[in-house]
């Protein structure tokens, strides 16, 4: 743990990947998760794929709607310490980008500046007309289908539907921030054959840092890790 200490201290560019076991260790669920979807199923008639799809919001917009609001909107997780010191080493200027695939805002509210969102925010939906932006609150609030104020057009969430592509734009910049790194830390997340196509092969160096909440057999692809709670384990290391 000292090393990784030293390695991230002492890196000159330090890029961060912010996965889904952050999220787990402050009490989030996913939608994958067997409970969770077992109960969304027998509750809506579909499983959280179908309903989470842009297929299913084009043509069922109404019963997307009420999945959304109450599944996915009625969370309110607060940044645990592992965002907190991750947004600290921001502001010493030792973490330079943040990447993450969260749509919840945890790491710009624990106060991080420079995020890459891969899936998008749930407080950024948009008008896909006028281009107007619509908070969280707004979508929760509508009786029905949130319409934009002005064009009375259905407001889009901010956010990546399963089977989505991530946008092009965000990609190149991933790509290129991932390119400059000196070092890699990769906070909650599997290393598994997709990630390691999709995101890691961006980085040539030969310190990807890995602290995780759960054993992967990924754990392999990463040159330092480190297992355990993450709101324990980062700040101990950041």
């Amino acid at each position: 743990m000292n090393l990784v200490k030293k390695l991230v201290h002492e890196s000159k560019y330090l890029v961060v990947f912010s996965g889904s076991g952050m999220q787990r260790d402050c009490g989030h669920k996913s939608l994958r998760d067997p409970e969770r979807a077992y109960r969304i199923e027998a509750e809506y008639g579909y499983s959280p794929e179908e309903m989470f799809s842009s297929a299913f919001y084009n043509t069922r917009i109404e019963p997307f709607y009420q999945f959304y609001k109450k599944e996915i909107l009625s969370e309110e997780m607060k940044p645990g310490a592992a965002y907190q010191a991750i947004a600290s080493l921001e502001k010493e200027g030792i973490v330079k980008t943040v990447i993450t695939k969260e749509i919840y805002g945890m790491c710009k509210k624990a106060g991080c500046k420079n995020v890459l969102e891969l899936h998008g925010d749930i407080e950024e939906n948009r008008c896909p007309r006028c281009g107007k932006v619509y908070s969280k609150q707004y979508i929760k609030e509508a009786k029905k289908v949130p319409l934009c104020e002005d064009c009375m057009v259905t407001i889009r969430p901010g956010i990546r539907f399963y089977g989505e592509m991530i946008d092009n734009g965000i990609m190149t910049k991933v790509a290129n921030e991932i390119a400059k790194a000196d070092v890699f830390l990769a906070l909650g997340v599997r290393l598994d054959p997709d990630f390691c196509d999709q995101t890691l092969s961006y980085y040539t160096g030969d310190k990807r840092i890995l602290l995780t909440n759960r054993e992967d057999p990924g754990d392999v692809n990463a040159d330092y890790v480190v297992h355990g709670n993450l709101n324990e384990i980062v700040p101990q290391i950041l």
